[in-house]
């Protein structure tokens, strides 16, 4: 399986070497699987070599196969690294010298096989230690482009608090919220439980508790009253050691791309997720599971449109993104966008809203590929 891989020659004449770079030890690990399939199965093999490298649930890189049709999702069951890799023989190395772009693929006890020399990276990975800024880390300090954001921009992307404390710097409306750090829960968590409970006396219920650092939706929960608080964090917990308590912004859900361009920023068309009808927000089931169809483009006027993509741009801007971002709003009764989050790697499944987005606005999803690969490969690494 893994031995059929066959480094690209050297020399000024080879295509790019574009390492396709997911799973990770993230909750979101099987949806990083679905989205590396797609990417892999839209790079033109006629512009680009490709070298497949997943990262296992424990954190091991490995030379995986190149079969995006394992890598979907079979009665509702998500794919795994695993499953793809002889990974019980292998490691995948990079080298963090600058000067030395060679993945190497060691194995105890035989030699060190180079893989070929990375030319970009493509880390289609969700969630901490990989969208986080981590691995965009150790690129930079490897010297080997790779698409999307920066290691701030990722580490910002992440964190929601953070988050939200820059784009309120840069003149953005949030919503209300509360964190719950993990001092404070170990040390008094009937004084965070009541602090809860005063935001819930000037904003009301329902109450969205989340990790702080994670997406999918995944370990939030709608709590409607103050009986479903505490099952409410430590279900967050199982994914963050940080909570963020959320105020109801109540409003329609609007979601907008942000693309890389040689002149700058650009946003795509807006869409919609419509209400859920039987669940208490968009989960993770509707995103993945189910294909909850959005709008696209999103029933706006056209100044409410233009109002929305230019705040996505600001956005992007705001938090020194690079390459790709969604951009999630709510359109309040007033007429207000206040911005949710932004996504630095946004959900690339086929059923994903930010393809979807880019291709009502003309550019396809092989295109949207080769357009963050170009873009990554125009950039260099380091301070910029």
């Amino acid at each position: 399986m893994t031995e059929q891989f066959t480094a690209p020659p050297s020399g000024s004449r080879r295509r790019p070497l574009v390492v396709v770079l997911f799973g990770g030890r993230s909750s979101e690990h099987g949806i990083s699987v679905v989205t590396a399939g797609a990417v892999l199965r839209a790079i033109d093999r006629t512009k680009y070599d490709v070298l497949p490298v997943g990262i296992t649930r424990d954190g091991r890189w490995v030379l995986t196969a190149d079969d995006p049709e394992r890598m979907t999702m079979v009665d509702r069951r998500q794919p795994a690294v695993e499953q793809l890799t002889d990974s019980d023989r292998g490691n995948i190395v990079v080298s963090v010298d600058p000067t030395d772009r060679t993945v190497v693929r060691s194995e105890h006890g035989t030699e060190p096989k180079v893989l070929g020399e990375a030319d970009v990276v493509f880390p289609v990975l969700h969630g901490p230690y990989g969208e986080d800024g981590t691995v965009q880390g150790l690129l930079e300090l490897s010297g080997i482009p790779y698409v999307g954001a920066g290691v701030l921009a990722s580490a910002i992307g992440q964190d929601k608090e953070y988050m939200k404390r820059v784009f309120s710097s840069f003149g953005l409306t949030v919503g209300p919220y509360l964190v719950i750090r993990p001092r404070e829960w170990q040390s008094d968590p009937a004084g965070a439980l009541a602090r809860v409970s005063g935001f819930a006396e000037g904003y009301g219920w329902p109450l969205f508790v989340k990790p702080a650092r994670a997406g999918s939706s995944i370990g939030i929960t709608r709590v409607d009253g103050p009986e479903g608080l505490e099952d409410a964090i430590a279900e967050a917990h199982g994914h963050d050691a940080k909570i963020l308590v959320e105020a109801l912004v109540r409003g329609r859900e609007i979601e907008c791309g942000v693309l890389e361009f040689p002149e700058g920023p650009q946003a795509s068309v807006p869409a919609e997720i419509p209400s859920p009808d039987a669940r208490a927000y968009y989960d993770f089931e509707a995103k993945y599971l189910d294909s909850t169809p959005g709008m696209v483009p999103a029933p706006l006027t056209e100044s409410q449109a233009s109002e929305v993509r230019r705040l996505a741009v600001k956005a992007f801007e705001a938090a020194s993104c690079e390459g790709l971002v969604r951009a999630d709003f709510f359109l309040t009764e007033e007429g207000q966008f206040v911005i949710n989050e932004i996504n630095t790697m946004p959900g690339f499944t086929p059923v994903s809203m930010y393809p979807q987005m880019w291709q009502a606005s003309g550019i396809g999803y092989g295109d949207l590929v080769d357009r963050l690969l170009q873009a990554a490969l125009r950039r260099s690494t380091g301070l910029r």
